[in-house]
Order: structure tokens, then C-alpha cells, then sequence
């Protein structure tokens, strides 16, 4: 095959990419991808109980088969970078001008806030690690609560409206509540208190404080390596990748070997009545749909490795370096995905897993210190981890969402500004776009937990619409593109088993989006739906109704006959509306 669209390193160019890595490379720069179940692994746990380490196991198998698809469609493209989303829009291209850039987009929006959610998360744990939040029992918060004991009485406003939000509790308790919070709050820094600007925007706040700026400096430090370009990137995330990806073996392994795990904390198998309260509920529909719901936000993480792929066009040898890559980091996050949460859930409990600095995350790296002994610096240790894991899903993240806008602009989806590269072959003007726009996604992410979730769900919105897209996309090209050659070819029935899981996905979405905001759904299909103004500028404005001159040869068909070759008939509008009814239907089904 013809690999020449991709330059060698040391050529000059400035809208290529650079074939300078093997598949250890991607697995590599892919290695990020397990550090994302620490995103959301204390909103699952808190969302659905006991049944939080069945949720990630089923998810992550799930990923792990309808990476096999990817894996096949990617080999149709060798000389094409962007990852999954633009294999597949292909395959859709010849049946809607509309329907092959929502599948890039949606992957984009879907993968881009990574950047702003792990920045965020990382910047709260280098808060506490600068600035900490006193514990209720240090010595000058007990200290202080003795000394203003009698500055709370027992009928003040504040007494009752905490009676009020805490029923079957004594104005004693109340007392002893407020004079707590009020004693850590007297000992905690101002700095966290502290924010240059804040507000709301529609169901979310944004916040310019502290968190928000240390956040924005490690984004600016990821831009700075990842404008190197792919080489260069890999290889600074060969040996971050390291040291996360050992201390999470050491996390996963160690309690399990020294027997801390408690096998009572796995049943009884039911999911909670109501999200981050402790009371077992049934599986009746609102049980039913917070485990979809934990199922729908546990996609945004367990299917991120397929990102191994998004380097194609930046392999020495496509052919054989694409199946490698994915199937490689999909075996690592089956082993982490699986073994993480289950020993996070052993050891801690339902009540240790519903605490409320796990929920929110800032209290998973001192969790997870004490899962394997340690306290003082084996603590300390475990934070350094835990930031240096977000940094590396963070670079992995700008490195796999870059080039999807950088690809799409080459196919002619999205603006032409997008398609330049630096003299290193780093698609800049993508990462710009991406640094922009989590610049104000982070002051969103760090205003408050419930902001922070509200952005995982709609973009995991995108992120099924792009799933669904694709897995259908395996199918399509194999009627369209019969006698194409495949350098690696899925069996047959792994094509059909990820056409049947796009449908369980958009039940995930249709169910699952209300349990994290009851406007995330509406939100997520508003948000790919401005792809339709995007894409008409670049194409109608910019290109006048044409699509770049490798598009036609890529599909095999001659100049301005994209819809030529088409031999699937109606199937995949059918399977468009079978989608939107499966997503309304679940919607409609299923409720808290």
C-alpha cells in the first residue's frame, strides 16, 4: 500500500503528520486511558451501590469486543490519522452528506473534555496536597470548637433548618454539626475559599478560583509537550505511563494479597434506592435505571482505549502496528478497569465508597494509600500517582482529540484552519482549539460536583452517538467495501456482536443520561446538532459543495460521485431510526 500521504520524520511539510512510531508507541500514548476510572469511579460507586464492580467488569468486556470492529475498520484507511470515528464515517459518507461528520464530532466532544475534567481533579488534589482542609478531629479544630461552644443555641435559625434537612435528629446533633463545620472552616485556607470571578450558566456555575488556574497550568504544560509532535510524546509517556500504570497494579494487587478484602461487601447484589444513600433498593425500574446510568457513565471511560488507533497515519507500518495497538491496550484495561474498582469496593464498603470526598474524587488518593498500608510519605506517594495519572490521561486525551479535528479538517468536515501541523508534525491549530475551548470548560468543572458530572454526561453523549455510528459502520464497509483489503480482519461474528451492543449503548444513554442531570440528554443531542452549521460552513462556504480529492479516491468511486457504490440499500437509514427510537424509548421507560 501507498503510504506516502504521511511524511518520514525530517521532511518539511506543514499539513502532514509523521509516520515516526510502532504500536508500542500508541500503546503507550493509549496508556493514559486506564487512569480514567478515576474520573467517575466514586460517582458509580455512589450511583449504584454494591453493584459498582459488576458495572465496570460488564462495561469494560463490552468495550474490549467492540474494539475488535475498530480494529478492522482502521486497517480499511491506513493513511488516515483521527482515530475510530473518522474509519467509520466512511463507511456513512455515501449515505448523508450530515451523517459522517456527526460521528467525528461527536468522538471530538466526547473525547475533549478530558483535558478540563482531569485538570480539575488533578488541580484539587495539588490543593490539598499545598493547601489542605483541617480534619473535624485536629487538634485546633477541637481546640476551637471547645472555645466557642456556646456560640450555636439550640433555637437559632441554623439549628432548625439543619433539623429540617436531617430528619429523626436532636437539636444536640445539630449543635455538635454546625460547631464542626464551623471549626474546619475557621482552619482552612483561604485560598480554597478564594475565586476571581464566578457565576451560572443555565443548569451549570463556572468558577475562576484557585483550582481553575492550577488547572490551566497543567494544561499549558501538556500543549508544551505535546507540541513536539507524536514522537516526542510517546516518549515522555512511556515513562509516566510507568509509573501510574504500577502503582495502579500495586493498588489493585496488594489488598487482595493481604486479605483486607471483605467478600460481604460485594452482597447483596441490588443497586441503592436513591443515588449516595446507603439503603439497598430492588431491581425494579428506578433500581434498573441507576445501574444503567452507572453503565452509561462507566462507557466514557472503559471504551476509551480505542483512542490506540487515532495514530494510523503515524505508524511505520500501519498494516500490522493498528490491530497490535488496540488489542494491547485493550487487554491493559481489562486487567485495570476489572481489577481497580473491585479491590476499591472490597476494601472500602458501601459506606466507605459513599463518603463524600470519594463521590466527588478529591479523597481517592488517600484511599487508595491506606488500601496498601502506607500513611505519611507512601501517601504522599499515592497523590503524586494520582496527579501524574491524570496528567497522562490528559496527554493522551489532547494527543487522540487533536487529531480527530486535524483529520476531519483533511476530509473536508471541519474548518480548513484545523488540517495545519508544526515542522515536529503536531497538528497545532487542532490543540489550540482543544486548549481554548477546556479552558472554559475547566471553570465550569471546578465550580462544583454537580457541574463537574453534568459535563461528563453530555459529552458520554456524544460519545455513544459516535459508538453507535461506528459499530454500525463495521457492517456497512463490509457490504460497501467488499474486496477492499483488510490487513486485519474481525471474525464475523464480533462485527455482528458490536452492531447488537450499539444498541445497548443508546439504551444506556436513553436511560442512563437523566441519573447524572435531568437535562444531560437533551443537552448531549444539542450539542452534536451544532455540527450541522460547522460542517455546512466548511463544506458549502469553504469547499463549495465538493469534498477534498482523496475523500472520492478513498471511497473509490470518481470525482463528485460520493453516493456511488452504495449496496446496503435502506439498512442504514433503518438503523439510524431504530436508534433514535431505542434512545426515546429508554428515556421514556426508565425513571429515578
Amino acid at each position: 500500500m501507498d503510504y506516502t500521504a504521511s511524511r518520514a520524520i525530517g521532511e518539511s511539510a506543514s499539513t502532514e503528520l509523521v509516520r515516526g512510531i510502532d504500536w508500542r508507541g500508541a500503546f503507550w500514548v493509549a496508556s493514559g486511558v486506564p487512569a480514567l476510572v478515576l474520573f467517575s469511579i466514586g460517582g458509580i460507586a455512589g450511583t449504584v451501590g454494591k453493584v459498582a464492580f459488576l458495572v465496570w467488569t460488564v462495561s469494560m468486556i463490552m468495550g474490549f469486543i467492540q474494539s475488535f470492529t475498530y480494529a478492522e475498520i482502521a486497517g480499511l484507511f491506513p493513511n488516515k490519522s483521527g482515530g475510530a470515528s473518522v474509519y467509520g464515517a466512511a463507511a456513512w459518507l455515501r449515505y448523508g452528506k450530515w451523517i459522517a461528520p456527526l460521528s467525528v464530532w461527536c468522538n471530538w466532544f466526547a473525547w475533549t473534555p478530558v483535558l478540563s475534567l482531569g485538570s480539575s481533579i488533578a488541580a484539587a488534589y495539588i490543593l490539598n496536597a499545598l493547601a489542605p482542609i483541617p480534619p473535624a478531629d485536629a487538634p485546633q479544630v477541637t481546640a476551637w470548637i471547645s472555645a466557642h461552644a456556646a456560640s450555636v443555641a439550640p433555637d437559632s435559625p441554623r439549628v432548625v433548618e439543619w433539623l429540617a434537612a436531617n430528619a429523626g435528629k436532636t437539636a444536640q446533633d445539630a449543635i455538635s454539626a454546625l460547631l464542626s463545620a464551623d471549626g474546619v472552616a475557621a482552619f482552612t485556607p483561604a485560598i480554597r475559599e478564594w475565586t476571581l470571578a464566578s457565576g451560572a450558566i443555565g443548569p451549570v456555575h463556572f468558577s475562576f478560583n484557585a483550582a481553575f488556574f492550577i488547572g490551566a497550568a497543567l494544561m499549558l504544560l501538556t500543549f508544551a509537550i505535546q507540541h513536539r509532535g507524536i514522537v516526542g510524546t510517546a516518549s515522555v509517556q512511556k515513562y509516566i505511563g510507568l509509573l501510574v500504570i504500577i502503582p495502579m497494579l500495586i493498588v489493585g494487587v496488594v489488598p487482595i494479597l493481604t486479605g483486607q478484602i471483605e467478600w460481604s461487601n460485594f452482597t447483596p447484589i441490588l443497586p441503592l434506592k436513591e443515588a449516595y444513600a446507603p439503603a439497598p433498593g430492588q431491581w425494579d425500574i428506578p433500581g434498573w435505571t441507576l445501574v444503567l446510568g452507572g453503565l452509561f457513565i462507566a462507557a466514557w471511560s472503559t471504551y476509551g482505549f480505542e483512542t490506540a488507533v487515532c495514530y494510523t497515519a503515524e505508524f511505520r507500518n500501519p498494516a500490522s502496528d493498528t490491530f497490535k495497538a488496540i488489542f494491547y491496550s485493550g487487554l491493559l484495561c481489562l486487567l485495570l478497569f476489572i481489577l481497580v474498582p473491585f479491590t476499591f469496593q472490597g476494601v472500602l464498603g458501601l459506606d466507605g465508597m459513599l463518603a463524600p470526598s470519594i463521590v466527588d474524587g478529591s479523597g481517592v488518593a488517600e484511599a487508595m494509600g491506606k488500601m496498601v498500608g502506607g500513611s505519611g510519605w507512601i501517601s504522599a506517594l499515592l497523590v503524586m500517582m494520582m496527579i501524574l495519572a491524570l496528567m497522562l490521561s490528559i496527554m493522551t486525551t489532547m494527543a487522540g482529540s487533536s487529531r480527530t479535528l486535524y483529520q476531519a479538517s483533511v476530509d473536508g468536515w471541519l474548518p480548513r484552519y484545523l488540517s495545519h501541523t508544526n515542522h515536529h508534525g503536531a497538528p497545532t491549530s487542532a490543540m489550540w482549539t482543544d486548549l481554548v475551548t477546556n479552558l472554559c470548560l475547566l471553570a465550569i468543572a471546578c465550580a462544583d460536583a454537580a457541574s463537574f458530572f453534568f459535563i461528563l454526561a453530555v459529552s458520554n453523549c456524544g460519545y455513544i452517538i459516535f459508538n453507535f455510528l461506528n459499530l454500525n459502520s463495521g457492517w456497512i464497509h463490509r457490504i460497501d467495501n467488499k474486496n477492499h483489503p483488510r490487513p486485519w480482519k474481525a471474525p464475523s461474528i464480533l462485527i455482528a456482536l458490536g452492531a447488537m451492543l450499539a444498541f445497548v449503548n443508546a439504551t444506556f444513554m436513553g436511560a442512563g443520561a437523566k441519573v447524572w442531570n435531568p437535562n444531560a440528554l437533551w443537552a448531549g443531542l444539542f450539542t452534536a446538532s451544532l455540527i450541522l452549521p460547522v460542517f455546512w460552513f466548511r463544506h458549502y462556504v469553504q469547499d463549495k459543495g465538493r469534498f477534498p480529492a482523496h475523500m472520492y479516491e478513498d471511497l473509490g468511486v470518481a470525482p463528485g460521485e460520493i453516493s456511488s457504490g452504495r449496496k446496503a440499500g435502506i439498512l442504514p437509514y433503518v438503523t439510524l431510526l431504530a436508534g433514535l427510537a431505542t434512545v426515546l424509548t429508554a428515556n421514556w421507560v426508565f425513571h429515578m
